[in-house]
């Protein structure tokens, strides 16, 4: 169904960019991308971290903390924030593609704090056909999450978070196509977070603050479109890092930030070919025989554990099947920042290579973040992303009123 492939094709370029198998250079590689419905949920939705190489687990805390890592959210030192987000995505392509995030916190203490966020992933217009080209309406996709976050702190230097999301996504406006009925496809999920953090560190003489964070994201039900289609992993992800900063004096500070990530989904196996380039059937499942790697058709908490062994390549391939992202961040006086950072895809798991660079600006009440993304890789539809960021305090805006009156 010409309509289906599209919309799974279109989904999934807003986070993989694929490659012809030729264009790999060497005989030994395949190209073996890992591809999840709801991709969305992956795209770092700020500024900051969209400048450090999209790495964000383990840097200070936030309003933008429930995305990377919500135990953060407990090492705030305001009260209440807000944070609102703009990208423009995937413009080489498409010209009305763009991300929208909000997301709150409010302290409930010294130890605990909630928060929330809402992401909206708008796909542009797309005109429907049939297999023969003619119209069957006109329609605006979108998808969107809603989180709900806690995180509370286990320690003076140790907490733990988790959030609940809603997933929803409607790529084909309920439209019919041969016989098939299409919906919008819905999902629960949970992420499981931790963070550790010491404002009291030394190295080589220097003081420094160092944090480290894990995040295991997106551990929910699969979705479907259809009633009769399998249905599909939503992008379990593992996130786990560092942020290194060295506090030069009262007025400079430098941070190195480092993030690894893997998806905890299954890898595509490979399977049995027959002398015609078929796919070779098992009579008795009446499954196509797979010849290296694991079934694909499992349980979610199965996919998981699984994840960590079962590319048909072996140990090598798994190891290609963790990104890489760093940054460094420089702070003076605590208003304005600079920002640059890369990231790292192996070219058999989508290729995308990119290096980032962002401002920050600090003022009393609020501060606005920028970045903007540089693709290493030709015709990468990633190329020349703008985010934009802006974050309200309301603790000091509430003072300046105080003094104001």
């Amino acid at each position: 169904m010409r309509i289906r492939v599209f919309l799974v094709l279109l989904s999934t370029l807003t986070i993989f960019e694929t490659k012809a198998q030729n264009q790999l250079g060497r005989s030994d590689l395949q190209l073996n991308t890992i591809t999840t419905a709801v991709p969305f949920l992956l795209i770092a939705p700020d500024s900051r971290a969209g400048a450090l190489g999209d790495a964000g687990v383990a840097t200070s805390p936030d309003a933008n903390s429930i995305h990377w890592n919500p135990a953060k959210m407990a090492f705030i030192d305001k009260e209440m924030g807000l944070s609102i987000s703009y990208s423009p995505w995937l413009r080489k392509l498409v010209p009305d593609i763009s991300l929208s995030y909000v997301s709150l916190y409010k302290k409930l203490g010294d130890n605990q704090t909630i928060g929330g966020s809402l992401r909206y992933f708008s796909l542009g217009d797309i005109k429907f056909t049939d297999d023969f080209g003619n119209p069957l309406g006109d329609f605006r996709p979108n998808e969107f999450a809603v989180d709900i976050a806690y995180a509370q702190k286990l320690g003076d230097r140790f907490s733990g978070g988790i959030a609940a999301r809603y997933i929803y996504s409607n790529l084909t406006g309920g439209i019919d196509v041969s016989g098939t009925n299409t919906r919008a496809g819905t999902s629960f999920a949970v992420d499981v977070s931790t963070f550790y953090t010491n404002e009291d560190a030394e190295l080589f003489g220097q003081d420094v603050i160092f944090n480290a964070g894990i995040n295991i994201s997106n551990i929910g039900a699969k979705i479907s479109y259809t009633d009769d289609a399998n249905k599909d992993f939503i992008p379990i992800n593992m996130k786990l890092g560092q942020s290194l900063a060295f506090v030069l004096d009262d007025y400079n500070t430098i941070a190195i930030i480092t993030d690894v990530n893997k998806l905890l989904v299954p890898t595509p196996p490979i399977y049995q070919l027959d002398a015609n380039g078929s796919p070779v059937i098992d009579p008795v499942t009446n499954e196509p025989v797979i010849e290296s790697g694991k079934d694909p058709n499992v349980s979610v908490m199965t996919g998981i554990m699984q994840s960590f062994s079962d590319a048909p390549g072996g140990m090598s391939e798994e190891l290609r099947e963790y990104n890489l992202s760093g940054g460094l961040e420089y702070w003076y006086n605590k208003q304005f920042a600079v920002r640059a950072g890369y990231f790292h895809e192996h070219l058999t798991k989508g290729n995308r290579k990119y290096l980032t660079m962002g401002l920050g600006v600090k003022l009393s009440v609020f501060s606005v973040d920028f970045s903007y993304l540089i693709a290493t890789t030709q015709n990468n539809p990633l190329a020349n992303t703008l985010r934009f960021s802006l974050m309200f305090n309301f603790e000091d805006f509430k003072k300046q009123n105080n003094e104001g009156e």
